[in-house]
């Protein structure tokens, strides 16, 4: 695994974790729930619900990287069907993200440590959403001539799951500041994250 993990392009961790940086920032459930978690029960319920999300998609990637593994085993040209489903699920989330005008800020956190991670643990793997979200945006950046697929989806995803997990312990720790600066940006972090999808899902058909 850790020969698989260095012989990935440097290029390809980077284009990865550009993209993964601007969905941790997209306003959604979970980082409301972060938000709010931290606003209510201050740095450590924020963290923990944090740590409690990070846990979850791990779950969602381990499923993935193992469906994935005996799915490419059985049917080998499952993978490009997989990579056209991504594709129009990723166009999916574009229109979805470029036209929410809801407000984000209208999720409830916990205030209780261990409320707050199991709230966030539950939150996130029962989810289908993120599963298929992970199922869509992991493989396009994965290339079956350097080594099993499922295995570079694992180490992907384990860095999706440690990015998001650093990336909202700051966001739930720092609540009170992130939360009415995130809530005036969340018009064109929307739309951003719009253009995120729409390239990857372009990325991933072209490919």
């Amino acid at each position: 695994m850790i020969e698989l993990a260095l012989s990935i392009p440097l290029w390809t961790y980077i284009t990865f974790m550009g993209a993964a940086l601007v969905l941790y920032l997209t306003p959604g459930a979970d980082m409301m729930f972060t938000l709010a978690s931290g606003m209510r029960g201050g740095a450590r319920s924020g963290m923990a619900a944090a740590a409690g999300i990070g846990l979850g998609v791990m779950g969602h990637v381990v499923i993935a990287a193992a469906g994935l593994a005996v799915l490419l085993l059985t049917y080998p040209i499952a993978y490009d069907a997989l990579r056209y489903a991504g594709a129009a699920y990723l166009l999916w989330l574009a229109w979805h993200s470029w036209t929410d005008t809801t407000d984000p800020a209208t999720r409830q956190g916990r205030d209780d440590t261990w409320r707050a991670f199991r709230r966030g643990f539950l939150t996130n793997i029962l989810n289908p959403k993120v599963g298929l979200f992970v199922l869509a945006f992991l493989p396009q950046f994965a290339n079956p001539a350097i080594g099993p697929v499922w295995q570079q989806i694992l180490i992907l995803g384990t860095l999706l799951a440690v990015g998001e997990l650093a990336v909202y312990c700051v966001l739930g720790g720092f609540a009170g500041l992130a939360a009415a600066r995130i809530k005036r940006a969340s018009g064109w972090l929307g739309k951003l994250s719009a253009i995120v999808f729409g390239g990857l899902a372009l990325r991933l058909a072209w490919n």
